[in-house]
């Protein structure tokens, strides 16, 4: 009986580390697109509100961690780039929320 209920516990932990390779693999294939997208977004519209004036710190942070993930979208890193760019789009917003604090007074 021990023995039995240990083969099922091996045969269990093989077929979850099977899924979750196969899920972290998966997740991993694909450049994100739609955060570069977002983060970019975020930055042109933090850049409308002069952001590079009145909140100069955000907004260079925001354009550095693009640049960063851009270039880890080209080596194929595509975790790290999209890590990358939700970093750079919360910049952003931080850059685009300080300068409509900002430009309010």
């Amino acid at each position: 009986m021990f023995y039995f209920e240990f083969k099922n516990k091996l045969i269990n932990t093989r077929i979850l580390i099977l899924v979750l390779t196969l899920l972290l693999s998966a997740c991993a294939t694909e450049p994100p697109v739609q955060m570069m997208s977002d983060a970019r977004q975020a930055i042109a519209a933090a850049e409308q509100a002069d952001a590079p004036r009145l909140a100069p710190v955000p907004i260079a942070e925001a354009r550095r961690y693009i640049a960063l993930a851009e270039t880890q979208i080209r080596n194929g890193s595509f975790t790290y780039a999209w890590q990358n760019a939700q970093r750079a789009k919360n910049r952003a917003v931080e850059a685009l929320n300080v300068a409509r604090a900002e430009d309010q007074n």
